[in-house]
Formats: structure tokens, C-alpha cells, sequence
């Protein structure tokens, strides 16, 4: 099967805020929220949501975004057409935000779900995007810098019954990491990675992973933080931590097989590289 999409430009912060995507056990979504607030350099960051959003709501959302990259339109503060104004109010951009150019990308749900990896493209599966975008179009981010304040949705979509197309609106953090104009950098993720992996729990440590180490370059982590990367909350229960832990190595070892180069220098202890860019 041959791909269209290579790799997406994400913003940084939200693939390095803790626990913005997490592994949920069954029944947890129902009761739990999203409340995640993140130090990023003289900024911070708060998610807040109904509910938690998980590793499969993660991996649609890079789909989105690597299809905005050759597909995306701005979205200014004064759309032309009708769904632009409906996607800008719907996405709620306020504050210094107000003024700001979103990005919007026209696909299908079929598309997405070839690019990201998904062997089925079932009624279940379509289902389970359509209720994963509700989600993430309810997540609130607020972003404060010193005396500055802006306010804006994880994204806003409109999808069409009739003909399949989905419309969807990216914020304008992300959009300004697409468009390669944020001044916070961006990080790469590779589409090929993504469509390899197999667990959700590795599908996490990748994102994070991505968002901290850089193409071609290495860095040292524990495997408790690993495991922080999966479960956001901490426990104090002795077999679930060791349960943890497995499941950690596991992922690793999905990143292992996919060229990265995971080395346990010392017990618990690891070194990482990532591969360079292939050109």
C-alpha cells in the first residue's frame, strides 16, 4: 500500500504536556476529566476537557495534522465562506488569540484512517474518529505568557453526512508549528512510525519521545519516567508499578524495532537515539 502523508509538523508542547494523552482502562473515560496544565519555557499551558483523551484520540490528530500540511488554507480571523465562519466559531479563538490564523484541512475519514494506520475502515471505526473528534473539540487550551493571555479549541470540525468530507480547524499554536512560523520550533513525527506501531502504550512514548529528542540526536531516561509517559498519575501500589514497568519495556522495544536505538546502560536506565531524517 502506497502513502500520501510523510511525517507531521506538531507543536511541541502538546506532544511534551503530561498526561494531554494517556492510557485509559475501560469505564475511566466516563469518569474522569481533562485538567492538564504545562510549563513550556515562559508560557503555561492548560487542556481542559470533559473527558481524557487517549492514545487513539493522539494518533487522529496527527493524521490531521500531517494532512494540513500539503492540504491545509489559512483561516483567517474574517473567513470568506460560510463553514470557514462556522469552523472559526466553533474553534473560539479569543484574547490575543482573536486575531490569529488558524488552519483548516479538508479530508475524508477513510483517508485519515489509511494514513495513520488502520487496517479496517469499518462502521466501528468511523464511529469510534467521529466521537474521538467530538472529544477533542471540546478540549479548551488557555496559554498565558507574563501579562498576555489568548484561549482557543484543540481543533473544530464539520463533517459532511452526504459526501464523506470531513472539514476540520486547527488551532493557531499548531497551525503556526504546520506552517513553520511558531517561534517555539516544532517537532517532527514520522507517518511510517506511526502506521508501525502496534501498542497504544508505545504510540504514547513515541509522541513524547518525538517531542523531546530531535532527528538524529540522544538522550537518557529512567523507566519510571517512561512509564509517567503512559500513566500520568502515580502509584504507590507495588504490582501495579511492576506491571508498569513491563509494559514501558515493551514499548520500547516497539522503538527498537522500528531503527531507534534504545541502549539500557544501567538498570532502569536508558539511553535513546532517534534516527536522522531519511532525505
Amino acid at each position: 500500500m502506497t502513502f500520501d502523508l510523510t511525517h507531521a509538523r506538531h507543536d511541541k508542547a502538546h506532544c511534551l504536556a503530561p498526561g494531554l494523552f494517556r492510557s485509559l482502562k475501560r469505564g475511566e473515560r466516563k469518569k474522569l476529566k481533562l485538567d492538564v496544565t504545562y510549563d513550556y519555557g515562559a508560557q503555561t499551558l492548560r487542556f481542559v476537557g470533559f473527558e481524557p483523551l487517549d492514545a487513539q484520540d493522539m494518533r487522529l490528530l496527527q493524521g490531521i495534522i500531517a494532512l494540513s500540511g500539503p492540504n491545509g488554507v489559512i483561516l483567517s480571523d474574517e473567513p470568506k465562506t460560510d463553514r470557514g465562519r462556522q469552523l472559526r466559531l466553533l474553534l473560539d479563538p479569543k484574547l490575543d488569540a482573536a486575531k490569529a490564523d488558524a488552519l483548516v484541512v479538508k479530508g475524508t475519514l477513510g483517508q485519515l484512517m489509511r494514513e495513520i494506520g488502520y487496517t479496517t475502515d469499518g462502521a466501528e471505526s468511523r464511529r469510534d474518529l467521529k466521537a474521538s473528534l467530538l472529544r477533542m473539540s471540546n478540549v479548551t487550551l488557555h496559554v498565558k505568557e507574563g501579562s498576555r493571555e489568548a484561549s482557543f479549541h484543540l481543533l473544530s470540525y464539520a463533517f459532511d453526512e452526504d459526501d464523506g468530507n470531513l472539514f476540520v480547524a486547527l488551532n493557531p499554536r499548531v497551525a503556526e508549528a504546520v506552517m513553520g512560523s511558531s517561534s517555539k520550533g516544532f517537532t517532527r513525527i514520522e507517518l511510517s512510525e506511526v502506521r508501525a506501531l502496534q501498542s497504544d502504550p508505545a504510540r504514547l512514548v513515541h509522541q513524547r519521545l518525538c517531542g523531546w529528542i530531535d532527528p538524529g540526536k540522544s538522550a537518557r531516561v529512567e523507566l519510571n519516567t517512561v512509564c509517567g509517559y503512559i500513566w500520568p498519575n502515580s502509584t504507590d501500589n507495588a504490582h501495579t508499578m511492576k506491571t508498569r514497568r513491563q509494559t514501558a519495556r515493551k514499548a520500547l522495544a516497539e522503538l527498537a524495532a522500528l531503527s531507534w536505538t534504545v541502549s539500557e546502560y544501567a538498570s532502569g536506565k536508558f539511553e535513546i537515539r532517534r534516527p536522522a531524517i531519511n532525505s
